[in-house]
C-alpha cells in the first residue's frame, strides 16, 4: 500500500474512532481508561491507550467533550462528558450517515449470510 494510501486509511479510521467514542461519551460520562475498555468490548480488538488518549484531547480542544478531574481512591481521574456542542455534532453525524450506514450493513450481512 501506497503512503498516500495509508494516510488516507488513517484519517478514516481516526475520524470513525473520534465518532465512535463521541457516541459512548454520549451514553454516560467515563474515563479515557473505561473508553478503551468498551471500544475493545465493540471491536473484539485490544486498544492502546496511546492510540485513544490523544482523539479525547482533541474532541475536548473542539469543545465536543468536557473532561472534570476527581478524585478516586487517592487517584486523580478525569471524566469526560459530552457537551452541547459534542451533541450536535454527533446529531449531525447520525442524520449525514444514517443511509449510507444502513445500505452498507445490510449489503454486508447478506453477503455474510450467502457465504
Amino acid at each position: 500500500m501506497a503512503e498516500e494510501e495509508r494516510d488516507i486509511v488513517r484519517a478514516i479510521v481516526r475520524g470513525f474512532s473520534r465518532a465512535v467514542i463521541l457516541w459512548l461519551i454520549s451514553q454516560k460520562p467515563m474515563s479515557g481508561y473505561t473508553v478503551v475498555q468498551e471500544i475493545e468490548k465493540l471491536t473484539g480488538q485490544k486498544f492502546h491507550a496511546g492510540i485513544i488518549y490523544p482523539l479525547l484531547y482533541e474532541l475536548e480542544k473542539d469543545g465536543l467533550v468536557f473532561g472534570e478531574w476527581t478524585q478516586k481512591g487517592g487517584r486523580r481521574i478525569k471524566y469526560y462528558s459530552i457537551t452541547e456542542k459534542g451533541t450536535q455534532m454527533l446529531n449531525q453525524l447520525r442524520q449525514r450517515f444514517e443511509m449510507p450506514v444502513k445500505e452498507v450493513l445490510k449489503d454486508f450481512i447478506k453477503e455474510t449470510l450467502n457465504e
